[in-house]
C-alpha cells in the first residue's frame, strides 16, 4: 500500500503546498471506499428514511440503529485488532463519523458519545483482562454506559 505523507490539519492555509499535497476523498484507498459505499447505504437505509423520528427523541429507535451499526462493525473501526475491533486507522474513523454526522444530530450524537466518549474511557480506564470482556458487547452496542 502506498503512504503519503499529508499536511495536518489546515497547515495547507499557512504552508507552501501543492494541491497533490492534501488529502481529499479521491485519495480513499479500495478499503476505504467499500467502507464509504457500506455507510452510505446504511445511512440512507437506516438514518435517513426515519429522520423525524430521530429527531423526536425516539430512543428505541436509536438503540435499534446503534446495534445494526454495530453488526455491520461501524462501532468498531477504531477499537484495535486485539479486542475485537477493525482496528483501522484516523482516515477511516473520520469517514465513518463524516457520513454518519451528516445525517442527523440525534443519531450522531448517540453514535459519538458511543464511539468516542464511551469506547475512549473503555479503552483508558479499564485493565486489558476486562477489555477483553467488555468490548464484545460494546462493539454490538448491547452494553449501556453511564457516566458520572
Amino acid at each position: 500500500m502506498e503512504t503519503k505523507d499529508i499536511l495536518r490539519g489546515g497547515q495547507f492555509l499557512v504552508k507552501e503546498s501543492n494541491c497533490e499535497d492534501i488529502f481529499t476523498p479521491e485519495d480513499f484507498n479500495e478499503d476505504q471506499l467499500m467502507m464509504k459505499e457500506a455507510v452510505s447505504e446504511f445511512v440512507d437505509r437506516e438514518i435517513w428514511s426515519k429522520k423525524a423520528q430521530f429527531e423526536k427523541k425516539d430512543y428505541a429507535l436509536t438503540e435499534s440503529c446503534m446495534r445494526k451499526a454495530g453488526e455491520l462493525g461501524f462501532l468498531s473501526v477504531a477499537v484495535p485488532e486485539a479486542y475485537g475491533g477493525m482496528g483501522m486507522g484516523f482516515v477511516d474513523t473520520c469517514l465513518v463519523c463524516d457520513y454518519i454526522s451528516g445525517a442527523t444530530g440525534s443519531f450522531s450524537t448517540a453514535f459519538g458519545a458511543h464511539t468516542g466518549i464511551g469506547t475512549m474511557l473503555l479503552h483508558c480506564m479499564v485493565t486489558k483482562h476486562k477489555r477483553k470482556s467488555m468490548y464484545p458487547n460494546w462493539l454490538l452496542a448491547n452494553g449501556l454506559v453511564r457516566i458520572v
